[in-house]
């Protein structure tokens, strides 16, 4: 089997690449530019060409895989049709890979999917279950975005951007929150609901939905799910209970969970990674693994030992006191989130750099993103990041600088990263904070400003 992947240095394509190659099947690719991702393919053997190019499509290859964010017109689409060689889109693929896995564990949710994903594949690396895992983001405890396993446990994110999680059928589905995103594609809320919906009665029989109870919208969408559903959270009504939490002086919580049926505690639990919705997120990962009967000791050693994933409350790097951190948040509620979780940190002042993702959701939260930033002491905001979008000029990040000052907030916005970093060497002193925030390139900021 010769496959070829447009995109292929994405995070879940690059993942893809790597089973594939792993399958014995030979493994080749392009992507619009070059990155330390596409170096590791290398590394493992894959070809990649940067650039699109319709001559990079031959006809000795067997399978073609894109991505949603990939264009039909794009030339090497085009000469693949040309050619009438098998063109797939990415969800479909995975989808048909994780068939192939008796136990799938598929994670979806508007937020907390890439920590939840990690978290879980942690704790059946620890209980030694050899899962095979693919991950949107780069966690170190596995040297990257993929772990290749020999069992029949696969696991995975789930993404609801263009219905691609409607293509799993996995054994068990966790369902983190639900919120309004993607509305380049969603109508609304309650199309967002009726996909997640979906998502959860495709479950295969004998499976069961993990959802977090205390999120109203996941309550109400699955209200309807055709399979037995366990919800957790601090609230009452939830069939696993969040209780006891409590934060040490460095900020990391502790925790206990409790069978809701006969009060009985399952286990006391201490994070290394900050903040409430972490708390959820490990929840959520040790509901998982009690359900599919994962010791219990194997469990509180990998939640313990847990420490993040690129580009989750990352941190940078330190220069003259003045200590830099990345968090891939693009959503107000993640933002919100964060910023709560930064609260735990000592400091002197934060300066919060925000590059909005993507012109329809910035306009469709404007005010959200407004009013996400109040525990903040300076914020930055950088040009919108388009992804796969066209410009629209009717939002811009000058605009929500201009009403979160509006709000009292000292804010300012730049439209280069270097008047950025030239802002913070001229006001950033020790004991302050920086945090940059958004699912596009602004951590390269931080990166610019510690090499300075």
């Amino acid at each position: 089997m010769k496959i070829f992947f447009i995109g292929i240095g994405g995070i879940s394509m690059s993942g893809l690449a790597m089973i594939c190659k792993n399958l014995g099947w030979e493994v080749i690719g392009s992507d619009r530019e070059d990155s330390s991702v596409i170096h590791q393919l290398e590394k493992k053997g894959i070809k990649v060409y940067i650039g699109h190019n319709k001559d990079h499509i031959t006809s000795d290859i067997d399978k073609v895989v894109f991505t949603a964010a990939v264009k039909q017109d794009n030339e090497e689409i085009i000469k693949t049709k040309e050619l009438g060689i098998d063109l797939v889109e990415r969800s479909v693929f995975l989808g048909s890979i994780m068939k192939e896995y008796e136990n799938s564990i598929a994670i979806a949710g508007t937020h907390g999917k890439t920590t939840t994903t990690s978290m879980i594949t942690l704790v059946f690396d620890k209980a030694q279950k050899n899962p095979t895992s693919l991950i949107g983001g780069m966690f170190k405890n596995i040297g990257g975005n993929v772990e290749i396993g020999n069992s029949d446990i696969f696991i995975s994110e789930a993404c609801e951007y263009v219905d691609s999680f409607l293509q799993f059928y996995p054994k068990v589905a966790v369902i983190t929150n639900i919120e309004e995103d993607h509305l380049d594609y969603f109508d609304d809320l309650s199309q967002i609901k009726n996909s997640f919906l979906k998502f959860a009665n495709q479950v295969k029989e004998g499976g069961f939905v993990i959802a977090n109870g205390d999120d109203e919208n996941v309550r109400d969408t699955l209200k309807d799910c055709k399979r037995d559903v366990y919800y957790y959270g601090f609230n009452e009504g939830n069939d696993f209970i969040i209780d006891n939490l409590e934060f040490d002086d460095l900020g990391y919580p502790t925790f206990d969970i409790f069978y809701a049926n006969d009060g009985v505690l399952i286990d006391n639990y201490k994070l290394n990674v900050f903040g409430k919705h972490n708390v959820y997120n490990a929840t959520s990962s040790i509901v998982s693994a009690c359900m599919l009967d994962i010791e219990k000791e194997d469990i509180k050693n990998a939640i313990e030992k847990f420490t993040g994933v690129g580009r989750r409350f990352e941190f940078i790097g330190e220069k003259e006191g003045v200590r830099v951190f990345d968090d891939y948040a693009h959503h107000p509620t993640e933002i919100k989130s964060t910023l709560d979780a930064i609260k735990s940190l000592k400091k002197n002042r934060f300066f919060s750099i925000f590059q909005p993702h993507t012109y329809t959701r910035t306009k469709a939260l404007f005010k959200d993103f407004i009013e996400c930033f109040d525990d903040t002491d300076i914020v930055i905001f950088a040009d919108i990041y388009a992804a796969r979008e066209p410009i629209d000029e009717t939002v811009s990040s000058s605009m929500l600088c201009d009403e979160v000052n509006r709000r009292g907030k000292d804010a300012y916005y730049f439209d280069s990263f270097e008047k950025i970093v030239q802002f913070l060497k001229e006001n950033a002193t020790d004991g302050d904070l920086i945090f940059t925030i958004g699912a596009g390139d602004v951590y390269k900021i931080g990166k610019m400003y510690l090499n300075s």
